[in-house]
């Protein structure tokens, strides 16, 4: 099982096309700090990402996700006094809002585009983008090992699929044929999976992943989680002593092999729970051989028994 899968899924991730974006000029636009997970595409033209301090130059092709609740400012260069992003989208036409002076005949977010062909600086931006809704564990699950700003240039493959996938949910959003919505969302979830991927996070299980020792042990825990892993067995599944494991696994996730397996059943039975699945269900299914076992741990972890975190739960979003 590919944890990357696992957990995007347990997260219930969906995607959501924003308006557009068509400035020229002299602008800049001034985004508050995004709840959930942020991104964008460069169909057309350049521009200048700024967000804590520092000025990311973007090019066509070029992407970026927000990551963390941090406000941003779009901008054809630094030093340009902002307008909220709140007044600019109050008015769109035809999925698009326009910021600055466009000069006329801009070129639409689908049009396609030939290698090098660009516009000259201070020329027409054409941007396309949305965001990613996740579930409540989003943050600590997902978020927290990335950085607030992940920059994708042109030339990579990853930015290669997102230039495509936003293509794609632009044409089947414009066609509105049955599904379309579901298509776009599905596609968006591509974008996503293949951004976080190519992405060499330094921490968590996300750095966990990229580590050739701690991959191997990490994919056997998510393939059977109910499994009475040892530390010897995840160890030979990596090829490695127990020691090297032990550290490796530690140095890259942040903490010991067992102790992530615990976090992770947790992480499945409060789901189980969401969804309203009997505990003793859920023991089972996810490794523990009584309810008592499973309530001990989980209390243990989130500091609430499965049955007071299933009442909570229901009363919160019912």
């Amino acid at each position: 099982m590919d944890p990357l899968e696992d957990v995007l899924g347990l997260l219930g991730a969906t995607g959501r096309l924003s308006p557009g974006l068509i400035a020229g000029g002299d602008w800049a636009v001034s985004f508050d700090a995004p709840h959930d997970l942020k991104f964008n595409a460069v169909r057309h033209g350049t521009c200048v990402l700024i967000s804590g301090g520092e000025a990311i130059p973007l090019a066509a092709g070029d992407c970026f996700l927000i990551t963390h609740p941090v406000p941003f400012v779009l901008a054809s260069a630094p030093g340009v006094p902002p307008l909220p992003a709140s007044l600019v989208f109050a008015e769109t036409e035809g999925g698009f809002a326009r910021a600055g002076s466009p000069a006329d005949g801009v070129r639409s977010a689908g049009d396609e585009l030939s290698p090098g062909d660009e516009l000259s600086p201070g020329g027409d931006v054409v941007m396309i983008g949305g965001r990613f809704e996740l579930g409540e564990r989003a943050r600590e699950l997902l978020l927290d090992a990335l950085p607030p700003v992940i920059h994708v240039p042109a030339h990579t493959p990853e930015a290669a699929t997102a230039a495509w996938a936003i293509g794609e949910i632009d044409a089947e959003l414009r066609a509105g044929r049955v599904g379309s919505g579901l298509v776009a969302e599905h596609l968006a979830l591509v974008l996503l999976i293949r951004v976080l991927r190519g992405f060499p996070a330094r921490t968590g299980w996300l750095g966990g992943l990229a580590d050739p020792v701690v991959a191997p042990a990490l994919r056997a825990l998510h393939a059977r989680p109910a499994h009475p892993w040892t530390v010897a067995e995840l160890a030979r599944t990596a090829a490695v002593s127990r020691s090297t494991l032990a550290a490796r696994f530690k140095d890259a996730v942040g903490r010991g092999p067992l102790d992530y397996l615990t976090g992770w059943r947790i992480e499945l039975a409060a789901d189980r729970l969401r969804r309203g699945d009997t505990v003793a269900a859920i023991a089972r299914d996810v490794g523990y051989g009584s309810e008592s076992a499973l309530s001990v741990a989980f209390k243990r972890v989130t500091g609430s028994t499965p049955r007071a975190y299933r009442s909570f739960v229901s009363r919160t979003f019912q």
